[in-house]
């Protein structure tokens, strides 16, 4: 019973990291027009400084995730949080884009891959047998979206009345509450012998000899690429639009409360059908929302059937994603070769994030960019189907 209690804790506490970490980035978006508004900015300034955050996220995550699997999550989500709070509070004191680009960007990044889901998804599967990270893995994705839900509203509301500045010192604050969260996981030690025949390269050297992990990198990809599009351009997309402020950050919330549902409930599902259909199922309706938004007359009430329809799709990708890479190559080296995908990931995003900022200042709409990402969507279905992945057994369906 105290090992249940434990792990209960250690959910709990995974949870409440990914609740603050993606719950906070995943609203930066809000500060994009006022920033940019108060220095003269083009768009593309604040998109590189997010486009910068996402790869360097991205860079990061291998490393982390290599730490907390020979080292335990504990000291490199600690580290994480701690560096996480820091750059969003050096962020409310920027004065130049290279300022921007290292509080934003360099340092927010680097804290993101100590104090993110990827590492404690990993310590999660470590511990749970294989039937039940499913609805682990889909809770603790789906508290990140709750965080969204709960957190873009506030600091749009922050803004409102303090300025963007005195909102990124509040968010910071609140930031702090990962760095104890990080306490629930000072128990994950994995094995400092690793089991026979089962070593780090020997799994590198599997996975990027392994077609399926390809196509996961490759359509993992293409998901950062939605993310970080929608979640830096979405608002300032409305706002040109002639929707309020307001209606923005409700829209991202939606996508946060929607993710709830969709996050978690593709855990289970993916323990009732292969993996590899679900996510192509998730890309390709992706790309249809999509094509909708941008074919549809921007409204209120468009707006926010888009961004319902879409947080269900948002993070839904994890669980499946990361279920398959613990299913194709074993758990041991989780950490390290989820980090890796979400390294395809990252790169996706910092081109999602970057290249709306470039459209939007070339074109002056974001259309085009709207209309790559649908293109995008396509090949994500698409490239998913090789996976070479068997059919659920009866006792993992029935668990």
């Amino acid at each position: 019973m105290a090992g249940s209690r434990a792990l209960l804790m250690l959910i709990a506490g995974g949870a409440m990291v990914s609740l603050m970490t993606l719950g906070l980035r995943n609203g930066f978006g809000l500060f994009l027009e006022p920033m940019s508004s108060t220095y003269g900015w083009g768009r593309e300034v604040f998109a590189l400084a997010i486009a910068l955050q996402n790869v360097i996220w991205g860079l990061g995550q291998p490393f982390a995730g290599a730490l907390a699997d020979r080292y335990g999550a504990f000291r490199v989500l600690l580290l994480g949080g701690l560096l996480y709070v820091l750059g969003i509070a050096l962020m409310s004191t920027v004065t130049s884009p290279l300022h921007l680009h290292l509080t934003a960007g360099v340092m927010i990044g680097l804290g993101t891959a100590g104090a993110s889901f990827t590492v404690v998804l990993a310590a999660i599967g470590r511990l749970l047998p294989a039937a039940q990270r499913g609805w682990a893995f889909g809770l603790i994705t789906a508290a990140g979206s709750l965080g969204q839900f709960l957190l873009a509203p506030i600091g749009q509301a922050l803004i409102e009345a303090y300025g963007w500045s005195t909102a990124l010192l509040w968010l910071a604050l609140m930031a702090i509450a990962v760095v104890p969260m990080a306490l629930a996981f000072r128990a994950d030690r994995p094995a400092a012998q690793p089991i026979p025949g089962e070593s780090l390269s020997r799994s590198l050297g599997a996975a990027t000899g392994s077609v399926d992990y390809w196509c996961l990198l490759s359509g993992f990809f293409v998901c950062g690429f939605h993310v970080a599009l929608i979640q830096t351009h979405l608002p300032a997309a409305l706002a040109d639009a002639g929707l309020s402020k307001a209606i923005a950050a409700w829209a991202l919330a939606l996508i946060g409360l929607f993710n709830v549902v969709g996050a978690y409930a593709a855990g289970p599902l993916g323990e009732r059908v292969r993996k590899k259909w679900l996510l192509s199922a998730i890309y390709g309706s992706r790309a249809v929302v999509l094509a909708g938004f941008v074919l549809l007359p921007v409204t209120t009430e468009s707006a926010l059937v888009f961004s319902a329809a879409m947080g269900l799709l948002w993070l839904s990708t994890v669980p499946p994603t990361s279920g398959l890479v613990a299913h194709l190559f074993g758990p041991r080296y989780l950490a390290t070769l989820f980090g890796i995908v979400f390294l395809s990931h990252q790169v996706g995003a910092f081109l999602g994030a970057w290249l709306g900022g470039v459209l939007y200042d070339r074109y002056g709409t974001y259309e085009p960019a709207w209309w790559m990402a649908a293109a995008l969507g396509v090949f994500a279905a698409i490239v998913n189907l090789p996976i070479r992945e068997p059919a659920p057994s009866a006792n993992e369906v029935r668990a």
